[in-house]
Parts: C-alpha cells; sequence; structure tokens
C-alpha cells in the first residue's frame, strides 16, 4: 500500500510562528541610472504560508487534518493569510488577530532564470501581552484532546516564549499528547519534555556548546541533548549529509540526503518535521516515518519556495526511484535491527530467514504466507561470504545487494537485512520476534533461535514449501544438472 492509502486523516495542531511569503517574479535587464543597483520589471506575484504555516501546509497537503495556533496582525497582509490558510484546508479558530503587532511578510524578488536577487522583511518580534498568552493557554487546555500529535516550529518572532513554550509541553504531556519541535531558541530549557526535537547542525551546536562533524559525533551529541531535556528522540538535519536520529540511550540511525538536483532549500526543514508527524500520528514506527520525512525533504528543495508537498509526489518518487520495484528503501543497517521491536511494541513481528539466492514462485509464496502471521515481516539475509560458506564457491548467483532490494521490493515486506554469520542467531536475539517462521522441511528442534523466542513469549510456525521450487532446481536446470560447472 503506498503513502496515500497509508495516511489516514489525523487531527495535527501545528504551533508557531507563521508568515506571509510573497514571491514577486521579474526581470532585471538593466542598472539603475540613480545608483548602481539592478532595476527589477515586477511582472507577478504569488502568496504561499511561510513558517509554521508551511508546516500545517505540508501536513493538509499529507491528507491530514490540521489547525494552527499563532498570532498575526489586523492588517491586510493577515486578511490576505487567513485567505491562504482556508484555501488549504488550514483550521484557523486558534489564530489571534493582534491589534499590536504587524503580520510577518516576506517578500521575494525572482529573476526570470529563477535566482533570488532580494529579500524585503516585516515584522515585530517581541513577546505577546499578558492577556493574549491567557488565551492562548486557556484554548489550549480546552481543546487539547481534539489532536493526536502536536508540532511547534519556532521561528523566534516572539510567541513562542520560554514560559508559553513549556506551558504548551505541560499541558500536551498531561493529556499524553506527543509533541514535535523544529528548534531555534539556544536555551535548551525552553525544549524540555517534549517527544523530539528536530535541530539543524548548527542549532544542535549551539545548544549543547560542541562542535561536530563526524556521524558518530552528531549522533553522541543528540543522544546528550536527548537527555538534557528528557525527550525520546532528537532528530538533527545535517543538510546535504542527510538526518541523525538518536535517541537517549545512544542508539541512532542515519538516513542519507535523497539524491536530487538542490535547487531551492527553504521549506525543507518544515516539510521534513511535517511529514515525520503525520506518520507518526498515523502510527508508523519512527524509522519508517523518518524515511518518508526525508524524502519529503528531498523532494521540497527541487521547488521553488515553500511549496506544499503531496504525499502522491512522495510515492511517484519512490516508484520512479524504484523503476524496477527494487525498494531499496527497506534494505536497513544491522545496526537498526533493535529499533524495530522499540518502535512497534504494539505489533506483530515475524522474523524468517535464508539465502535467497534466486527469487522463486516458491520463495514468494512462503513469505506472503509468512506475513500473514503478524504485522511486520522482517527478513534476514545471508551475506555473499555467508552463501559461499553454506552453499559452495559457486554461490551466490546473485549478490547480497541485488538479492535484499528483490526481496524488499515485495509489498507484504517490511525490512531486509544483511547479515555475515552462518545462522541469525544473533539477529534473533537482538530482535526478539513474536513469530519465528521456517520452512516445513526443518524440524522444531532444528530451527536457529526458537529457544530464544519461546522463552520470550514467542512461537515457531513452519510453513510448507512449494513442491519443485529450489533455487538447487533452477541452478541443475540450467546447467544440464552439474551446479557447479
Amino acid at each position: 500500500m503506498n503513502l496515500k492509502q497509508r495516511l489516514k486523516p489525523k487531527s495535527i495542531l501545528v504551533i508557531g510562528d507563521v508568515m506571509l511569503d510573497v514571491y514577486s517574479s521579474g526581470d532585471v535587464k538593466r542598472i539603475s541610472p540613480e545608483a548602481p543597483v539592478p532595476v527589477f520589471k515586477k511582472l507577478s506575484e504569488r502568496y504561499a504560508i511561510g513558517g509554521a504555516g508551511n508546516v500545517a501546509a505540508n501536513l493538509a497537503a499529507a491528507g491530514q487534518r490540521v489547525s494552527l495556533m499563532s498570532v498575526i496582525g489586523h492588517d491586510a497582509d493577515g486578511d490576505t493569510l487567513i485567505d491562504e490558510l482556508c484555501r488549504q484546508s488550514i483550521g484557523t479558530d486558534l489564530v489571534l488577530r493582534s491589534q499590536t503587532r504587524r503580520t510577518t511578510v516576506k517578500t521575494r524578488f525572482i529573476t526570470s532564470s529563477r535566482q533570488q536577487v532580494f529579500r524585503q522583511d516585516v515584522e515585530d518580534t517581541q513577546p505577546l501581552q499578558k492577556d493574549e498568552y491567557s488565551y492562548f493557554e486557556n484554548r489550549l487546555a480546552a481543546c487539547i484532546t481534539r489532536f493526536n500529535l502536536i508540532i511547534i516550529s519556532d521561528y523566534m518572532k516572539g510567541l513562542l516564549t520560554f514560559d508559553f513554550t513549556q506551558k504548551i509541553i505541560e499541558i500536551a504531556n498531561k493529556a499524553n499528547i506527543r509533541i514535535l519541535i523544529d528548534v531555534k531558541d539556544t536555551n535548551l530549557n525552553k525544549y524540555k519534555g517534549a517527544f523530539l526535537l528536530k535541530p539543524n547542525l548548527l542549532e544542535l551546536q549551539n545548544l549543547t556548546g560542541k562542535s561536530v562533524r563526524e556521524y558518530t559525533d552528531i549522533a553522541a551529541t543528540s543522544a546528550e541533548l536527548c537527555r538534557l531535556c528528557n525527550c525520546s528522540y532528537v532528530l538533527t538535519t545535517c543538510g546535504a549529509r542527510g538526518m541523525v536520529l538518536a535517541d537517549a540511550g545512544g542508539e541512532y540511525q542515519v538516513v542519507e540526503s535523497t539524491p536530487v538536483e538542490v535547487y531551492d532549500v527553504t521549506g525543507a526543514g518544515d516539510t521534513a518535521i511535517a511529514y515525520l508527524g503525520a506518520c507518526l500520528a498515523n502510527g508508523f514506527d519512527i524509522s519508517e516515518a523518518l524515511l518518508f520525512s526525508n524524502i519529503a525533504a528531498g523532494i521540497q528543495v527541487t521547488k521553488s519556495g515553500t511549496t506544499p508537498i503531496h504525499a502522491s509526489e512522495i510515492d511517484e518518487w519512490i516508484e520512479k526511484k524504484d523503476k524496477n520495484n527494487t525498494g531499496e528503501y527497506k534494505v536497513i543497517d544491522r545496526s537498526l535491527l533493535g529499533n524495530i521491536k522499540k518502535n512497534n511494541s504494539n505489533k506483530r513481528i515475524v522474523f524468517t530467514n535464508g539465502c535467497f539466492d534466486i527469487l522463486h514462485l516458491g520463495h514468494v509464496k512462503y513469505l506472503r504466507q509468512a506475513a500473514s502471521f503478524g504485522d511486520i515481516l522482517v527478513i534476514g539475509v545471508n551475506s555473499d561470504d555467508s552463501v559461499k560458506r553454506l552453499k559452495g564457491a559457486f554461490r551466490p548467483v546473485n549478490g547480497e545487494s541485488e538479492r535484499a532490494q528483490l526481496l524488499a521490493s515485495l509489498e507484504f515486506v517490511n525490512y531486509v537485512i544483511i547479515f555475515d554469520e552462518d545462522t541469525p542467531y544473533n539477529l534473533i536475539s537482538e530482535l526478539m520476534p513474536d513469530v519465528l517462521a521456517k520452512g516445513a522441511d526443518y524440524a522444531p528442534e532444528d530451527v536457529v533461535g526458537r529457544e530464544l523466542v519461546e522463552q520470550n513469549g514467542g512461537k515457531l510456525v513452519l510453513i510448507p514449501l512449494v513442491e519443485g521450487k529450489s533455487t538447487t532446481n533452477i541452478i541443475e536446470k540450467i546447467t544440464g544438472g552439474t551446479e557447479n560447472q
């Protein structure tokens, strides 16, 4: 099932600084005679929702029921912003029209060659009035149970003070509502108690006072920030180097950036946290949510300005990337194995393993039946060296990467992990699946890892094989009966 079908409408609240993005398009063909500056001839203009509004717009594009809590001015720009929010089906009942501040507006002047030549900002960044904060706190406390998840988008424009941010977290935690925060402030205490923090690399350094460069350093520092802020996760975005997700225990995973031609990085962080939130609200495990979030951000940077990314675009990107239906994104690093169980505590995990040298009908039927015994199917695939030790010098026919990607292309397969040992015992001990599946040609006492699974409350299932279907038979048919010739 594709992402668009999997994302059911959940109620998500975005709290943060919203702004009106104006894109003024035109031509620059001469220098002004009044001063050595280019003359910009305006041809057209378009509006977009920026800041926290861009997070909300991406959530709406992902099919979510989204509301925005923010403050704007009682001015014409505020009217335009409200119109844009309503046009994109974003709830505005929690947007305050203040008499004491202007609507934040960023106007970008862009040439026909898509080059930004100038930006004009209009904004008020002072904190709100006390009665305005009281209004927000009372409204939030009254409606908190409407929402499945909250995203705070802090652009340091005056709304999210230390006290107000901590009050939001307090109200949400009392209601057991997870909060994701796109951070900007250097005061880490401001964000204590959230479920997940999303700094970029510079923000991580500013929050911790540590200079980081290598993935291991980023992970260790992210884990430290996680502990300091009493958060479950810290997701550090590293630009072209991708993202690093870490928990307080030091477990981490790296997702490399989507390989695209970067045109404009504006709004990529908003898109990333929006899709992370949409996936988490829909019950995705955080590793899978991270993959979709990364793809969404990669698509965003190929576009001009703050443009919402639709779930269908992610599906199209995956289909195009995997035009041979390789499902490469499901092949995960061995180090992430422990996260599968931890992030899917309410789901039944099925594990099976094998060489799967030449994928055939018998394999597919076996794996499909294995998947039916639970919610998540994890396959351990023997590495090339492991296959050689088990099957002989002339095997495998197909390399480990090809074998893994072919298995990942199957719709009912969730994760594929390559392992180098002769048996999957260590994999099983790390994953501790609820169901261990193996072919019925094995006796129960001969199945590696059976005792581990059963002692942990799981079970072994033996699945009948399709008669006459095996890799060995295929190879013998091709070679005329001599596998090694």
